[in-house]
């Protein structure tokens, strides 16, 4: 038996050895040599400080930023997380969004859903809308949209609330990607943005628009997929081109 085993035991070793240690070593090696930036995690640096990676999103939530795509990762471009939302798009809970309670048993949104996302689209980047109950009635003390009324509202199954853009929305400025960390977005929504990015900045919206093209991923090897922004490059050329003042 020992004579039998003997043979498997040493190519189990040898082959451990060449592929666990010896071949990751190469490589790693051989990246970051040739790639040395890419196999660092693709990290942006700004005035010798990290200030993310070119390969993941991050929540910008600030007028005078461009906004990212919706996460699905954790609470957001998690990348310990990361994934879609695995709902279909008859869901209900992908259209209308749902609620919960909280440890201090306080309603606090569960998932937004994209009808939400619509209506914060709509109102950030003033896009005309059509709603079936004015959303003044929505609103906090603070004047602010207050989600979890909002949800309910949609949810209401004797009079939904019925909300619609009047323009057209680009569908990554209101749906996650698979894996929840995107960190570019499609050129028009970046447009549409641009206005709002601009007002916050006080400059003009065609001042901000000729930045888009700067931040902008053509298409790989000239045909595969879609030219796309990122997030964050744009958002720091922003920053250096129109700072905001203190």
């Amino acid at each position: 038996m020992l004579k039998e085993l003997g043979p498997g035991l040493r190519l189990t070793i040898i082959f451990t050895v060449l592929t666990g240690l010896l071949y990751p070593a190469v490589m790693t090696g051989v990246s970051e040599l040739i790639f040395p930036k890419q196999a660092n995690g693709s990290l942006i640096t700004v005035n010798g400080k990290v200030v993310g990676s070119a390969l993941i999103g991050q929540p910008f939530a600030k007028p005078e930023y461009f906004h990212p795509r919706p996460s699905a990762a954790g609470n957001g471009y998690d990348a310990t997380a990361s994934g879609g939302s695995n709902l279909g798009p008859t869901s209900a809970k992908l259209l209308r969004g749902t609620i919960k309670m909280d440890d201090k048993k306080n309603e606090i949104v569960d998932f937004d859903g994209i009808n939400l996302r619509i209506v914060h689209y709509c109102v950030d980047n003033d896009i005309p809308y059509e709603s079936s109950v004015p959303l003044d009635q929505f609103k906090d003390s603070h004047g602010d949209l207050d989600d979890v009324k909002l949800i309910k509202a949609f949810n209401d199954d004797k009079a939904p609330l019925l909300f619609s853009s009047k323009a057209s929305i680009p569908p990554d400025a209101v749906t996650a990607s698979a894996s929840g960390l995107d960190p570019h977005i499609s050129p028009a929504n970046a447009e549409t943005q641009s206005s709002r990015v601009a007002k916050a900045r006080g400059v003009s919206a065609d001042q901000v628009k000729k930045l888009i093209p700067q931040s902008t991923d053509r298409a790989d090897l000239g045909f595969l997929g879609e030219p796309r922004v990122n997030v964050l490059m744009l958002n720091i050329a922003v920053d250096q081109k129109f700072p905001v003042s203190k």
